[in-house]
């Protein structure tokens, strides 16, 4: 029968733990100064458990030690017996710490004329972990540190402001790593164990160390250049749109104007110039009264243009079907019958606002959350099917335009502006087609960009495709302007 004995030993000089691992057996044991035979050693403590105590050392060598000769220690008919050297292997509390009272003493240098230097140990207090936790530590006598500074017993650095604790590889307080605070948190406080959260309308600074305040965001005129460029453009598309108005009605009278019937021209001309200026109700600094007024404001004006347009394309084609003889379509030709298409078709849409405002008006929304230490100032539209039925309604009307169009495009050349609504209505349509997947993809201001653009290029769309061909030949090409010229066949309308 065999024991195992397992022996703890510390240098003195450098503090290292290792182990001595002895197979003796019963007959040996018994015999007085029998040498026991040794089965193997493990010496010397890694670099990396140094700062540990020594109760921790002491239980990471038996650890290592059986798992090195586990294949012996297995199924041992005796138990295995663990021997201290040194005194220093004790009973340990609940957070694995060395029940043990410790003196404080420190190495110092005597000078004499005899032995020159010889070196004492000075005791100038204890510790005691048995104690409570605030009296453990006891200092009786003043230390005197080497080179006056007293060291650093850390593992670690101090976590700096804008960062916080997390555990570390050991189960050591002392013992962690610091992480930054993470997005929307700072910390003002040294060794801190949790960052804090800012409030809603604040944001943590680039540190981390203190809450700022975070900056709106919307199209503003004093440090937003895209709020400048739609601006640009919505002026100069409007002073445009003015310029052909005065010249339609300089040349009020003559065939051309009159052939492509006049009121309802006059009646787009001022539709498109108000889309133009709408557009600055998009701008600035949302508010609850431009937020009801953007939205409303631009279906409706952009519901008469189009309704307008209609009115033009069926006017078309009833005056085509008109000059056929014996045709019942005579009693359709008149400003009534145009009047009252714009007329109905813009009520439809008036109405759908009224209700939209009624029920589910627009509001100012602060967004907080989409983009960090930024607040969204937007408008929410209140009403999503209401804002999507605007829509859909213009859609509907430029699709019966632009089908009605397509059909009378191969009319006689005296009613040839089917063929500029065809392609102006082509344009609208894809234009606001491509918009929605874009205006769907964006928020805040982006979404209010995407929007003004849309607007601005289908207006322009209309302006040019529509009144830039009339306005060339009554300005560059008068000789076209003639009644003669109008019924002809081949040459009307040829630029």
């Amino acid at each position: 029968m065999v024991w195992f004995h397992l022996k703890l030993l510390r240098t003195q000089s450098t503090g290292e733990i290792g182990t001595v691992c002895e197979e003796l057996s019963v007959r040996e044991a018994a015999t007085p100064g029998r040498k026991r035979r040794s089965v193997g050693t493990l010496g010397g403590t890694p670099a990396a458990e140094q700062n540990y105590d020594v109760g921790e050392r002491e239980l990471l060598a038996v650890k290592s030690t059986l798992e090195e000769w586990r294949y012996l220690l297995e199924g041992a008919p005796l138990p295995i017996t663990v021997h201290q050297y040194m005194n220093i292997l004790n009973n340990f509390n609940a957070r694995r710490e060395v029940m043990y009272r410790y003196n404080l003493s420190y190495e110092e240098n005597k000078y004499n004329k005899y032995n020159n230097n010889s070196f004492a140990y000075v005791n100038v207090g204890s510790f005691d972990t048995k104690l409570l936790e605030d009296q453990q530590l006891t200092i009786e006598k003043e230390i005197k540190w080497k080179h006056g500074k007293i060291p650093n017993a850390r593992c670690k650095d101090f976590c700096p402001h804008g960062y916080r604790k997390t555990p570390g590889g050991t189960y050591h307080k002392c013992c962690y790593e610091c992480v930054p605070c993470s997005e929307g948190e700072m910390s003002n406080v040294t060794d801190s164990d949790n960052c804090q959260k800012c409030p809603d309308n604040e944001w943590p600074d680039e540190r981390k160390t203190k809450c700022i305040p975070k900056t709106y965001d919307f199209l503003s005129y004093e440090n937003n250049i895209m709020t400048t460029v739609f601006s640009s453009i919505s002026v100069l598309f409007s002073l445009i749109t003015v310029f052909i108005l005065i010249i339609f009605v300089l040349f009020w009278d003559t065939p051309i104007v009159r052939a492509n019937n006049r009121n309802l021209s006059f009646l787009l001309l001022v539709s498109l110039m108000l889309s133009f200026l709408c557009v600055f109700l998009f701008l600035g600094r949302p508010v609850d009264i431009t937020c009801m007024l953007r939205q409303t404001s631009f279906g409706i004006i952009f519901s008469v243009a189009v309704s307008s347009i209609l009115g033009k394309t069926i006017m078309v084609y009833i005056a085509f079907k008109a000059t056929k003889p014996g045709s019942s379509w005579r009693m359709w030709v008149g400003v009534k019958v145009s009047n009252v298409i714009v007329l109905i078709c813009s009520s439809v849409q008036v109405l759908i606002n009224v209700l939209w405002l009624c029920i589910f008006p627009p509001f100012q929304e602060l967004d907080m959350h989409s983009y960090p230490g930024r607040i969204i100032i937007q408008c929410n539209e209140g009403s999503v099917i209401a804002f999507y039925s605007v829509l859909g309604y213009m859609g509907v009307l430029a699709a019966v335009s632009f089908i009605i169009a397509y059909f009378a495009r191969t009319l006689p050349d005296s009613f040839n502006e089917a063929k500029y609504i065809t392609f102006s209505m082509l344009v609208f349509c894809s234009v606001w087609i491509a918009m929605i997947p874009a205006y769907l993809s964006t928020k805040g201001k982006d979404m209010v960009s995407v929007e003004i653009f849309a607007i601005l290029t289908s207006s322009g769309g209309l302006l040019g495709c529509i009144f830039f061909p009339k306005s060339y030949i009554l300005l560059i090409k008068p000789e076209m302007n003639t009644k003669i010229h109008m019924l002809g066949k081949d040459q009307i309308m040829k630029l």
